[in-house]
């Protein structure tokens, strides 16, 4: 990284207790990573691996077991209004307006600054003629928009976003993903964003962090060097979103591949069928002639007669 070092995480590991018989449960091992100043990284893994453990430990809300987290060269040991979370679930006040919302955190500031960055964040994010609408009267997307308004306008130096679009559908979520991206190219936050939708990760990241399975080390972090806004159907972004895919075991369906049978264990169950099927007494297979050269390809020595109904 050519920029400065914003976070830098250094040996982290995270253990709770209630493991069974009094154990503990470690759920993060000798993490070391550091983001730059403006960076965007996203954090890849299956459900359940310790992204969001080791957003928490990050951001100041827990303490880990071992190692520590520097922000600015200073040891996080709590949250800090410096940094702002961004969660799945909305925290907006329903008892609130849009404007209002985003107005919460800049009641210190002068009220023509105040009022000025209200405007303009909603602006940013595209909610002109909503400020007087309530949380209940806004759409999921709108919601989040609201969300990152009122996350920007504080004016973090870093931003961390727990699955942020989860809960939205699949049009709104490429739609809110091109807004983040947008507003993220304007602002050059630095963030740090938690995912298990790969796609969702080439989509948006400098670089994608893959942890493996609990207990959770980084098994590889990939670079996503591909302009923005970023073609889907590009032989690059199909490229990293395979990489990304292969790291964690799957195949781009989001499948465990299928393990490849070998040859010698191919011949052999090739050379037994027949075997078998004397012993039975059962008769060979009919099979049409144009698919039994198919099925002898991939088992060798299959007992195939030929289909006398043709």
């Amino acid at each position: 990284m050519s920029a400065s070092k914003k976070i830098q995480i250094r040996d982290l590991s995270m253990a709770f207790p209630g493991g069974a018989n009094g154990t503990v449960i470690h759920v993060l091992e000798h993490i070391d990573l550091d983001v730059a100043a403006g960076e965007f990284v996203c954090l890849v893994g299956q459900s359940g691996c310790g992204k969001s453990t080791l957003l928490n430990l990050i951001g100041g809300f827990l303490k880990p077991t071992a190692g520590e987290t520097l922000i600015d060269g200073a040891r996080v040991t709590g949250p800090d209004v410096r940094r702002i979370f961004i969660f799945q679930e909305s925290a907006l006040f329903p008892w609130l307006t849009v404007r209002e919302n985003i107005g919460f955190g800049l009641t210190r500031r002068p009220k023509d600054e105040r009022e000025e960055a209200i405007a303009h964040y909603i602006n940013m994010v595209g909610l002109a003629g909503f400020e007087q609408a309530y949380p209940h009267e806004l759409s999921g997307g709108m919601k989040q928009r609201v969300e990152l308004a009122r996350a920007l306008a504080a004016n973090p130096d870093v931003l961390f976003m727990d699955e942020p679009f989860g809960a939205l559908d699949f049009l709104t979520r490429l739609k809110m993903r091109q807004e983040l991206v947008r507003i993220w190219q304007r602002e050059r936050k630095t963030v740090v964003f938690v995912t298990h939708d790969v796609e969702e990760s080439v989509q948006l990241a400098d670089r994608v962090v893959v942890l493996s399975r609990r207990p959770a080390k980084i098994r590889r972090i990939i670079d996503v060097d591909l302009p923005r806004p970023r073609d889907l159907d590009s032989p690059g972004y199909l490229r990293v979103r395979d990489e990304i895919f292969a790291t964690l075991g799957l195949d781009h369906s989001g499948a465990a591949p299928t393990a490849a049978v070998p040859q010698e264990e191919k011949r052999n169950v090739g050379q037994a069928l027949p075997d078998m099927a004397e012993s039975s007494g059962l008769a060979p297979i009919a099979v049409p002639s144009e698919e039994r050269g198919t099925i002898q390809r991939m088992v060798p020595g299959t007992l195939c007669s030929e289909d006398s109904s043709k």
